[in-house]
């Protein structure tokens, strides 16, 4: 059944179930990210120099990335054997947990060095949830998608990270402002971890009334399906796997120097820090809305055109984004950030869920794209702010940093000149890509 605008009541019902939990569940993982920059360096590493406990609460932060492609192998494994809702279901429950745990977890001056043991075993819980969250999110409404908009529907899924994103940099800025900085310290910063599991209560409410998708439920008997997907992937979809991670390199590193490390240099060249806080805020906000705009784009032209466009954005960007900062000027920091949201990174990530899901068949799609996402999670977005800030602390100057992004850049457009074109492909019961490139672009004319 469809409503007035012809759009199928259970494309609708899936894209609010991943809009919904993504957000959820990010807020969750990124609040994470906000305080190792802000607050975890001074309460879990408190015997070590500022900039020394920055890095060492960034490495805390990596060790989630670090663990983000064991949960993209377990969780795709459940997800490709036993459906795609069942497995958010528990993805977010564990990421509500986790978060609250942090939220609850005595800091350095009480337990001694269990502090940062615990916070580095619960980050690296929030890791595994988080691996196997991205690639169900995205999954349960790119297969339930139209083919000719499978681009569009399915950046939803991405709008929820940014929101996520959003969420928890508004919360963080809205309890910092009411407590104070010594009491938000004390406890402030609590309030928003602990708060995680009402929210983890909601989403999951709003995921568990979604259908499991078309792909999935016309797959082939049980008998004759993989026993190990991710082997199966890794034997039948190797050049996938690769142009996957290759292909999010320069989104995921970029996104958490523009978002996350630019917190640490404004604090270094003396920019305050609350408005970059709010020029991050609002440069994800318009992001949030921009990836389906993006993705809408890439059922017209194409994906490899979008996702390369993006990528080259943000390599021209590289230098004047720290030229905007080194200014201290409160406009030039707001483009700064403005274009390397929405255009750079907004580009690629929303343009992301459908070429990614168009690279595998139904079999092990679950288990492809989240282990190509994951393991460039882990070498991009996990180490990328620990490089900067070490970049940061050898040069004394941002243009190092510029380098790294565009190398990174670099390895992306390497990776999509590689990839097939494959807006519009039709799935068929089996779930592999059948149509050309004509054939697709002839029936979406």
């Amino acid at each position: 059944m469809a409503d007035s605008n012809g759009v199928p009541r259970e494309v609708r019902r899936a894209v609010m179930a991943s809009l919904v939990g993504s957000t959820l569940e990010w807020y969750d993982f990124f609040l994470y990210g906000t305080a190792a920059a802000l607050v975890f360096n001074t309460l879990f590493f408190p015997t070590f120099d500022p900039l020394v406990g920055t890095i060492a609460a960034f490495g805390t932060n990596a060790a989630g990335f670090l663990a983000r492609p064991l949960g993209g192998i377990v969780f795709g494994h459940f997800g490709d054997r036993i459906g795609r809702k069942s497995v958010l279901a528990v993805t977010l429950g564990i990421m509500g947990v986790a978060t609250f745990l942090i939220g609850v977890l005595p800091s350095y001056a009480t337990i001694g060095v269990w502090a940062p043991v615990l916070l580095v075993a619960l980050r690296i819980v929030q890791g595994i949830a988080a691996g196997g969250e991205w690639g169900g999110g995205v999954l349960i409404v790119s297969e339930h998608a139209p083919d000719h908009r499978r681009g569009f529907y399915s950046a939803w899924s991405q709008t929820g990270v940014g929101l996520g994103f959003v969420l928890s940099a508004s919360a963080y800025s809205l309890v910092h402002a009411v407590a104070g900085t010594e009491s938000f310290l004390a406890w402030g910063w609590r309030i928003l971890f602990m708060s995680g599991i009402l929210l983890t209560a909601v989403g999951l409410l709003i995921r568990l009334r979604v259908m499991e998708t078309p792909a999935f439920q016309q797959r082939t008997p049980e008998p004759e399906r993989t026993r190990a997907p991710i082997l199966d992937v890794v034997r039948s979809h190797p050049k996938s796997v690769l142009i996957t991670f290759g292909a999010r390199i320069a989104e995921n590193g970029a996104i958490y120097v523009f978002l996350t490390f630019c917190l640490t240099y404004a604090t270094k060249i003396g920019l305050n820090g609350g408005l970059v806080l709010a020029a991050v805020v609002v440069g994800m906000l318009f992001e949030s809305f921009a990836m389906p705009v993006w993705g809408a784009l890439s059922d017209r032209v194409g994906r490899r055109p979008v996702y390369m466009g993006g990528a080259i954005a943000m390599i021209v960007w590289a230098y004047p984004f720290f030229a905007m900062f080194d200014s201290r000027n409160p406009v030039l920091v707001f483009v700064a950030v403005f274009v390397a949201a929405v255009v750079c990174h907004g580009a690629m990530i929303g343009t992301q869920p459908a070429l990614f899901t168009e690279l595998f068949d139904s079999r092990v799609r679950y288990s492809g794209v989240a282990f190509g996402h994951e393991l460039a999670s882990m070498v991009a977005g996990g180490f990328s702010p620990i490089i900067a800030t070490a970049l940061l602390a050898w040069a004394g100057a941002s243009w190092p940093i510029s380098l790294f992004l565009i190398g990174m850049g670099v390895v992306t457009i390497i990776a999509l000149a590689a990839a097939p074109e494959t807006r519009a492909q039709a799935l068929d019961e089996g779930g592999t890509p059948q149509e050309s490139a004509a054939a697709a672009a002839a029936r979406t004319a």
